[in-house]
């Protein structure tokens, strides 16, 4: 396999232990993780070569993030250095009925305050396959976002396959009006040849809705048929998108959700077994682990749809019993839930 790119904001995450609130909490466990990273860190645990694309300050704190990075197998030479802080999130963890909560504190970031021109994307698209960025990253600020569409454009004109996971997050988007959004969603959607994204996610960035019945979320009965409409719309608005896929997450509470996936390729819509994940470990990163999969099994199964987004689901199934942001599982164990073997059972 060439090379996979990602390109995104690394954060550190501050949690209280187990499931404590803010305000019981006396410490907080550090961990590193964000959307591409968290994508990066899973190809690399499939095998896949893969540069991990920031900007990061040049204190301890930024050096960590890149350790754990390299740790993990993720190529870190084209990160950027420059700016006066890391970002940081604030991890509530919910269960049973109370959910998880999330506060921001990355205002000023370094890649918050990155500027057109600062990464040589040339550079760091030599030798590469597949590029992907998220919905988060321009929601950060103008200049990221700015970043971002430099970035589409120049693997685009080199013929990469560019993927997007839409993530809309309205505790980002701060700085513009939601037309400005619109836009900036739009354009550098356009550029995009994979396009993950929930009913949500398509309503707030284009304002596309499901024909007919809401999407219901809630409880098990979520049915895949309702997000036909979507993925048509969304093709529509986006000739150059070949697949559009959508996760499938029933929450019955926040410790036992039902998880699915189906991909409209234009023409059919495939759908996966749905799992039962009860007990959640934790959830954060589900979507990122399901990306990580998906774009390994569409490169390592480029005939077979379905098995890609079988072993996306399967792995995303896996990543909610793992603490922290990033899914840390090999293609052995997810080819094992795969195969229907969810026992647990110890491997002696």
């Amino acid at each position: 396999m060439k090379k996979v790119v990602t390109f995104g904001e690394i954060m550190l995450r501050l949690a209280p232990q187990g499931f404590l609130r803010f305000s019981q909490a006396n410490s907080f466990d550090a961990i590193y993780g964000g959307g591409e990273s968290n994508v990066a860190v899973s190809l690399a645990n499939y095998g896949v070569p893969v540069d991990f694309v920031t900007r990061l300050p040049k204190n301890d704190i930024g050096e960590c993030a890149m350790m754990e990075m390299r740790k993990r197998g993720v190529g870190v030479d084209k990160i950027v250095w420059g700016g006066d802080r890391l970002g940081i999130y604030f991890l509530e963890t919910g269960a049973v009925s109370r959910g998880s909560k999330v506060v921001y504190d990355r205002a000023h970031s370094a890649i918050a305050e990155i500027k057109s021109g600062m990464i040589d994307w040339d550079t760091v698209f030599e030798d590469v396959e597949w590029f992907h960025w998220t919905g988060i990253t321009p929601a950060i600020s103008q200049g990221s976002a700015d970043v971002c569409l430099e970035a589409v454009k120049a693997a685009s004109a080199k013929g990469i396959t560019i993927s997007t996971d839409l993530n809309y997050r309205a505790k980002l988007w701060k700085y513009c009006s939601n037309e400005h959004r619109e836009a900036i969603m739009t354009e550098l959607t356009s550029y995009c040849d994979v396009v993950l994204g929930n009913e949500e996610d398509a309503e707030m960035h284009f304002g596309i809705k499901p024909e007919g019945a809401a999407v219901q979320t809630a409880g098990h009965d979520v049915k895949a048929e309702a997000f036909l409409s979507v993925c048509q719309q969304m093709m529509k608005k986006f000739p150059r998108a070949k697949k559009v896929i959508t996760t499938l997450r029933g929450s019955i509470s926040a410790s036992h959700n039902t998880w699915a996936g189906v991909l409209y390729d234009g023409k059919e819509m495939l759908q996966t077994r749905q799992y039962q994940i009860t007990d959640i470990v934790d959830r954060v990163g589900g979507g990122d682990s399901f990306m990580g999969g998906l774009i390994y099994g569409l490169l390592k199964y480029p005939e077979d749809d379905q098995n890609a987004l079988d072993f996306a689901v399967a792995a995303s199934c896996l990543k909610h019993t793992i603490k922290g942001d990033a899914n840390l599982v090999t293609v052995d164990e997810v080819q094992k839930l795969m195969g229907g073997d969810a026992s647990g059972r110890v491997a002696r």
